[in-house]
């Protein structure tokens, strides 16, 4: 235990005793907090514009010379030379880019706060892979910043900043101007039986419109985004169990050549899902109104909508009596029997909205900031065939249906100064309502002659207040002691499925609620013009979320919803956190030390893995105790060695392990999966002449465990790989507004996996005009 029991109750005292003359309710919206007293710990980029997190703990901000460094088709791709930080995006245009920070791992994506102009864009519906951030309600190039804080030590934000808190930072419209890029990407692949070329295609622009003294701001935005990725999925021949040894029964499998044998995998590999056809559309209005006396509106509306075409898999396994493909059924290949299964076609189609208003200003002597913002997904259709036959006769499958899923969030905060205290009070409220019907139908395209096959449903809430005091202790020291209260609420909970007799029946779960309080405190202190120092203590509390609890994972060969795979009694994960940061200047470097230890308890895990038709299950339970800690180092340079040339990079080492779980006690012991021991991110940056601009960036991980047990490992489909990846790229200024860019990621072409195949050497061309 990183902090005991008495500590944290000395922080609550202190941070109740330093507002107790002041019974005032006040709230707290997660954008743009005063500046510090003392100076911010910013460890990597800009220190042009204000930090619009709390840095408690590492804090990284990044800006837009850092952001021409990175090759970005998507926005997840600027964060991308973050210290210890990871995204898993598996290809240009990939709904699943989960983030990773420190020992946050690329399934656990309700433990990283992510906001949007102050807005919240994190899917807690969710945590799991398909439950993302909502980056793309913006486009790369409209972001101005992006702020990055580890771990959970300001007071302002829930349980769910246990990983971190991410905002993304939007131009202000405050003049008439415009930008427009235009993007082309291409990506030889290269695996098993795939050995093509995919390409895409970005056109991304806006209008901001101000005439100068008006009080109305606005700026609309489009992007229109086209791809194909590589397939996601391989199929294995699955080894029938008994070998036939009958004539009859033998006679019964067709004898096939053509799949390709992985001495790394359990089984050869005869098929694959279908590459990945994505196209994207965006649209965005944001509004900035100045009311007078202090007071200012601001308003931000998106319209998102996608659809993902997968019905192009393919099969290698050819019959040697006919020399016709064979997609399916039992066969027999190099002298061993198997059942191929297990390949479908699918499509989805989803129409997603954000909506969000906020007003700040003064009153009464206090800072008074409130916003409210709406989330939903108007429309949401999967349809996918029960197999490949199916699949391409247009034959019996499901269609999925979600029931306008979404969530609500407000946040609202008050602030003043009094003498060497700067105080904070806040409140969050927010909720969150998810539903999915699951129809068997008889064409799988037209979803013809739908008939309920099974549904889940649920709700969660959440409201939190806090108070934060930032105390001067001295022009150097700044103490701040804070500490938040929550309670959560699941209810409204149930599963739909058939009985014996075919008919629906509902199974209701008992509504829960539980509360937290969790304390915080950092001390930060520049001991000299050169060295600043920051300790910070907090605990966290992460309450399930609706898809831990209810949403459960569809079995596409038993067409049912695995009972196994949600759990209505799961508990809230509890941290104990605790980060030391030392910042060293240099005449033209920086160099910063972190080390940050974390311990949970009922830490929630996603058992996931990959069964033997390729698909992916999972299910969620809790894990005693795990606990984890490391250490950073991170050195940013100008003029590094010789003139015109940047370095930033970073390398981390971490311990993350399960300490107790008593449902198997062979995972005690063992590195926690999904987190590797070392990573290291940076870039090296050359300007050639004031116009020419050259930047190598890498990205690196060693090899974590793909299981609890440590028991699987390898560099293959269905593993979790370490990763090696090097990237270039060359900006040309063609005039002040106009630029010119060409870039390589993966340049060495590593193939690396997050149990899906990651991007091999892909090549971005993209012109940028900006007024």
């Amino acid at each position: 235990m990183f902090i005991s029991k008495k500590n944290a109750l000395l922080a609550t005292l202190l941070a109740g005793a330093s507002v107790l003359p002041l019974s005032v309710h006040a709230a707290e919206t997660p954008e743009a907090p005063a500046e510090d007293k003392v100076e911010n710990i910013i460890v990597v980029g800009q220190k042009n514009t204000p930090i619009t997190v709390k840095p408690r703990g590492l804090s990284v901000s990044l800006g837009r010379e850092e952001f021409e460094k990175v090759n970005a088709l998507n926005v997840e791709d600027l964060m991308k030379y973050t210290p210890n930080f990871f995204v898993r995006k598996r290809f240009a245009g990939d709904d699943n880019a989960v983030v990773a920070m420190r020992g946050a791992n690329t399934v656990q994506s309700a433990r990283t706060i992510v906001l949007v102009d102050g807005f919240l864009v994190s899917n807690f519906l969710g945590n799991r892979f398909d439950f993302p951030p909502k980056w793309n309600v913006v486009g790369p190039s409209e972001i101005r910043q992006f702020d990055i804080v580890y771990g959970p030590y300001s007071a302002r934000y829930n349980g769910n900043s246990m990983g971190g808190v991410v905002s993304i930072t939007t131009d202000e419209p405050k003049a008439n101007g415009g930008y427009a890029t235009v993007q082309k990407m291409i990506m030889p692949f290269k695996e098993c039986g795939f050995d093509e070329t995919f390409e895409g295609y970005s056109f991304e622009g806006g209008l901001t419109w101000k005439p100068q003294g008006s009080r109305l701001g606005l700026r609309a935005s489009y992007r229109h985004f086209e791809n194909t990725g590589q397939s996601m999925t391989y199929n294995l021949l699955s080894r029938v169990a008994t070998q036939p040894t009958s004539a009859s029964v033998q006679a019964t499998y067709t004898d096939v050549t053509g799949a390709y044998v992985d001495p790394r995998l359990a089984t050869p590999v005869f098929g694959a899902q279908s590459p990945v056809d994505v196209v994207q559309d965006q649209a965005r209005l944001r509004a900035s109104y100045d009311l007078g006396a202090g007071w200012k509106a601001d308003a931000l509306l998106v319209w998102w909508k996608s659809s993902q075409d997968l019905t192009d898999a393919r099969t290698w396994l050819t019959a040697t009596s006919t020399g016709l493909p064979v997609y399916q059924g039992r066969v027999k290949f190099n002298g061993v029997y198997y059942n191929a299964t297990g390949i479908t076609h699918s499509t989805s189609e989803r129409t997603e909205y954000l909506a969000g208003g906020r007003v700040s200003g003064p009153w009464g002597g206090w800072d008074v900031r409130a916003n409210l913002s709406r989330f939903w997904i108007a429309e949401s259709d999967g349809r996918a065939s029960n197999d490949f036959q199916t699949g391409l006769s247009s034959g019996v499958g499901r269609q999925t249906l979600q029931d306008t899923p979404g969530w609500w969030a407000f946040d609202a905060s008050m602030r003043q100064a009094f003498g060497a205290h700067d105080i904070t009070f806040g409140v969050n409220q927010n909720l969150y309502k998810a539903g999915q019907t699951i129809y068997a139908v008889t064409n799988w395209r037209t979803a013809a002659n739908a008939t309920y096959n099974s549904g889940t449903f649920g709700k969660t809430s959440g409201f939190g207040v806090f108070v934060e005091d930032e105390i001067s202790l001295s022009d150097r020291t700044e103490l701040t002691l804070g500490v938040r209260a929550d309670r959560w609420r699941a209810f409204d909970g149930g599963l739909g499925g058939l009985n014996s007799a075919n008919q629906k029946v509902i199974t209701r779960y008992d509504t829960r609620s539980q509360t937290s309080v969790d304390p915080k405190l950092s001390l930060q202190t520049r001991v000299s013009d050169t060295l600043s120092l920051q300790l910070s203590l907090g605990t966290a509390t992460r309450f399930p979320t609706v898809g831990e609890l209810y949403q459960g994972t569809f079995d596409p060969v038993a067409q049912i919803i695995l009972p196994d795979s949600f759990d209505p009694n799961l508990k809230a994960e509890k941290s104990k956190d605790i980060s030391l940061i030392a910042r060293r200047k240099f005449a033209r470097s920086n160099l910063t030390l972190s080390a940050f230890g974390q311990d949970i308890d009922d830490a929630i895990f996603s058992f996931q893995g990959i069964n033997q038709f390729g698909n992916t299950v999972s299910n969620y339970k809790n894990i005693a105790r795990m606990k984890q800690y490391g250490v950073e180092a991170i050195y940013e340079a100008k003029d590094f060695v010789i003139t015109g040339l940047d370095l930033n990079g970073s390398v981390s080492w971490m311990d993350a392990k399960t300490v107790e779980n008593p449902a198997n006690r062979a995972a005690e012991g063992v590195q926690f999966p999904r987190i590797p021991r070392w990573r290291s991110n940076g870039s090296l940056t050359y300007a050639f002449t004031e116009k020419l601009k050259g930047t190598m960036g890498w990205r690196y991980a060693s090899r974590p465990n793909s299981d609890l047990f440590g028991l699987s490992r390898g560099r293959a489909f269905g593993f979790q790989s370490e990763y090696n990846t090097y990237d270039l790229k060359v900006n040309y200024a063609v005039t002040p507004r106009t630029q010119v860019s060409v870039g390589i990621d993966n340049v060495a072409n590593y193939q690396a996996y997050v149990s899906h195949p990651l991007p091999q050497r892909t090549v971005l061309i993209e012109l940028k005009y900006r007024q």
